[in-house]
């Protein structure tokens, strides 16, 4: 062999492992979500940390790839097929983003969170046996909706209107949201107010027209929009002097009057370690639905005394958290 064949063959070697760094690929996750990254850094901090648990850091050995909907429902159906296309690993959805990756593809393997039924929903038909590419957390969040009403009576007993805020854009979880209401108000004697808003611009017109009403508190929806937008929500209630019930301690800790909640950063947890678990290959067909069933009572006493409401003391004495 001549001695430049010699030199190129060495040097072509030793760029070897250079070629294979260039080139090494981490697994891919599509995190779809129906709202927006504002107000929803908490949570994926939690799915960050479950995935840590599993022996996954972003931008160690893995790479997530984030496609938000802002509200904007309907573009999912063409952001889950994009995530499809890209043949990414896992692809990780909350309410309704989940059911437009589900219909998108059914080899994909798909994490799911969501405070619905996932077997109401569709999303599975068995949470110990989910079968198929789909399994996931769910919280008792939407469950909590009759419950929210109970509890904005109990702090307004003397007001004979309640008012629910949903999402329009979400039309079967709203309708479900509405009926679970209509029926907690009929048990409570009560008449319910039903209001529908799916962007920032008809929200705060929502809150204009319930204000004008001089009525009783408003309860707010559980949605994937609204939880990107809660401390909008908490904003415009003390500006117009609402008293308003969400489900999230970031609502009641931005100004909101209380909020009534399961624990969405450890659903968000429990995704990340099932998305871990997956990429190392474990089936989702072999992981049972996890379940929260946690739930948080937040009583925020200096926007009751901004609204002119006493808190009673059995409610107060139920409250997981009073920011005074």
């Amino acid at each position: 062999m001549r001695r430049r064949e010699f030199i190129t063959l060495i040097g072509t070697a030793a760029a070897w492992p250079l070629v294979a760094n260039a080139q090494q690929t981490f697994p891919v996750i599509g995190f779809l979500n129906g709202a927006s990254l504002e107000g929803y850094t908490p949570y994926l901090a939690a799915f960050r940390d479950g995935l840590k648990e599993s022996g996954y850091v972003e931008g160690q050995n893995v790479t997530i790839e984030f496609h938000w909907a802002e509200g904007h429902y309907e573009r999912l159906p063409e952001m889950a097929a994009d995530l499809v296309r890209r043949e990414v690993s896992v692809i990780v959805a909350n309410t309704p983003a989940n059911l437009a990756a589900k219909k998108a593809t059914d080899t994909t393997p798909i994490v799911f969170t969501t405070a619905s039924d996932p077997v109401q929903i569709g999303l599975v038909s068995n949470l110990s046996h989910p079968g198929g590419n789909v399994t996931g957390v769910s919280q008792i969040n939407e469950a909590l909706g009759g419950k929210r009403l109970e509890v904005a009576h109990e702090i307004m007993p003397t007001a004979t209107i309640i008012g629910i805020l949903v999402n329009a854009s979400d039309i079967g979880r709203s309708e479900r949201l509405i009926q679970e209401a209509q029926a907690a108000a009929v048990h409570l004697g009560v008449n319910l107010q039903i209001l529908r808003a799916g962007t920032p611009a008809e929200i705060e017109a929502a809150f204009a027209s319930f204000a004008q009403l001089k009525a009783g508190p408003l309860v707010i929806g559980s949605d994937a929009f609204y939880n990107s937008n809660s401390r909008l929500l908490a904003e415009l209630a003390l500006r117009y002097a609402v008293p308003a019930i969400y489900e999230y301690g970031e609502f009641t800790k931005a100004g909101g009057l209380l909020s009534l909640s399961g624990n969405i950063k450890e659903s968000y947890r429990w995704a990340g370690i099932y998305t871990g678990r997956i990429l190392k290959g474990a089936k989702p067909a072999e992981l049972p639905v996890q379940r929260s069933t946690t739930v948080e009572l937040i009583v925020n006493l200096k926007a009751a005394k901004t609204l002119g409401i006493t808190v009673p003391l059995a409610l107060l004495a139920r409250a997981d958290v009073v920011i005074e």
